[in-house]
C-alpha cells in the first residue's frame, strides 16, 4: 500500500498511488470541486509531480482523503488542496493528512489560502496572514 505515517482510528494516511485516483477524483466532483476531477489523467501527473508530495487518507481500500502539498523540503511548505469525504469530517482525518504531508514533504511550516474551511484552520496553532491567488496574464 504505501508507508505509514500515521495510523488514526482505523484510518491510515500512505503516499499517494495511481490506484488513490478514483476515491480521489470521486471526492473532487463530490465537493463541486472541478480542477483534479474534469481530468484524471492530468490530476495524476499533478499528484506526482517533481516539488508535490500527496497524501491519502484510507479506511482500507477506501480514499476518506487526500491533500496535495509543494515544498522546497526544508522550510517552506504549501498546502495546495486537502479534501476528507464529509462523513469522516471532524474525526481528526485532516489534521493526520497535514501531520503525514508535512513529514513528507519536509518544512516547518504550511502555508494556505482558504474560502471555505476558515474555523478549522483557526483550531491550528497559526498566524493568519494577508494573501492573493493572482491569474496571468501579467503585463
Amino acid at each position: 500500500m504505501g508507508r505509514l505515517w500515521h495510523h488514526h482510528g482505523g484510518v491510515e494516511v500512505v503516499r499517494y498511488e495511481r490506484w488513490h485516483l478514483d476515491g480521489i477524483v470521486a471526492l473532487c466532483r463530490d465537493e463541486g470541486w472541478p480542477s483534479l476531477a474534469e481530468d484524471p489523467e492530468r490530476a495524476h501527473r499533478v499528484l506526482t509531480a517533481p516539488g508535490v508530495t500527496a497524501v491519502v487518507a484510507l479506511d482500507l481500500w477506501t480514499v476518506l482523503g487526500f491533500a496535495y502539498l509543494q515544498s522546497d523540503g526544508e522550510i517552506q511548505v504549501h498546502l495546495s488542496n486537502i479534501i476528507v469525504a464529509g462523513s469522516q469530517r471532524r474525526a481528526g482525518v485532516a489534521r493526520a493528512l497535514l501531520q503525514g504531508g508535512i513529514e513528507r514533504a519536509g518544512g516547518i511550516r504550511i502555508d494556505l489560502i482558504t474560502d471555505t474551511a476558515e474555523p478549522f484552520y483557526e483550531s491550528l496553532v497559526h498566524k493568519r496572514m494577508s494573501g492573493y491567488r493572482i491569474y496571468p496574464p501579467f503585463t
